[in-house]
């Protein structure tokens, strides 16, 4: 197995050196120590002091200082690669978080358009309950437990929690962890702050249930269409948010 290698580079110039150097070492620690755990896949984070080199077959973790509208996340580059955009400034909160959230989500799913088959989810009331038959789920590796009070901390550092495979299982099973930190209990719930994009079969029409306020609310973003379904399905969410 190949290794993937990840690149934390800083474009802004304002960042502490040791900060950003002390950030690669734990995102180096848990995608080789706590993501294969779950995951089939080895990596390396390490950090790039020169943010127009990028080595050959690096995928870079670009810290910025703000966000574009829609920019944050991981893209593709004009060779098809991924990279992942991450931003800095103090009212992004935690941007070690983000970090990690991104560079797991790059690794689970370089490409955005992973999809897993499970037992379909629906809202009930202030939570989410299984429902009727089976839809197509967005493999992304933060997403549903992506709020800052679920992180932990590798040498200090806060790191993102994130799902293990045993997420998109039928039922729950005693032991059986769902999010490495153990913040999630049972498969494909969503707690709050966090998301969750799926396909319905019947329909063609990808739905994603955000869970950023009081209860959990679905939005209906339409069939697909693009070469990326994460890329697409943030940029739907997005504009149906900004037209409310």
């Amino acid at each position: 197995m190949s290794v993937i290698q990840l690149g934390l580079v800083d474009t802004t110039g304002a960042l502490d050196p040791e900060q950003v150097a002390a950030a690669a070492a734990a995102l180096n620690i848990q995608v080789m120590r706590d993501l294969p755990q779950f995951w089939n896949l080895q990596a390396t984070v390490r950090v790039l002091t020169n943010p127009k080199r990028i080595p050959s077959g690096v995928w870079p973790l670009r810290l910025v200082d703000t966000l574009p509208q829609g920019m944050g996340g991981v893209h593709l580059d004009r060779n098809n690669q991924p990279f992942a955009i991450v931003a800095t400034a103090p009212e992004y909160g935690e941007w070690t978080i983000a970090a990690s959230h991104e560079a797991i989500e790059m690794l689970i799913d370089p490409w955005g358009n992973r999809m897993q088959t499970a037992r379909a989810i629906r809202i009930a009331g202030k939570g989410i309950r299984d429902g009727a038959g089976e839809c197509g789920y967005l493999v992304e590796g933060c997403d549903p437990c992506e709020a800052p009070r679920y992180s932990y901390r590798i040498q200090g550092i806060p790191v993102s929690d994130f799902i293990t495979p045993h997420y998109f299982d039928g039922m729950a099973t005693p032991g059986t962890r769902y999010s490495f930190a153990g913040n999630i209990t049972a498969p494909r719930r969503l707690l709050p702050g966090g998301y969750i994009a799926f396909v319905d079969f019947a329909t063609a029409e990808w739905q994603r249930i955000e869970f950023f306020g009081a209860r959990p609310q679905l939005r209906i973003l339409g069939r697909f269409s693009g070469k990326s379904i994460r890329s697409w399905t943030d940029r739907k969410a997005a504009e149906a948010a900004a037209a409310q």
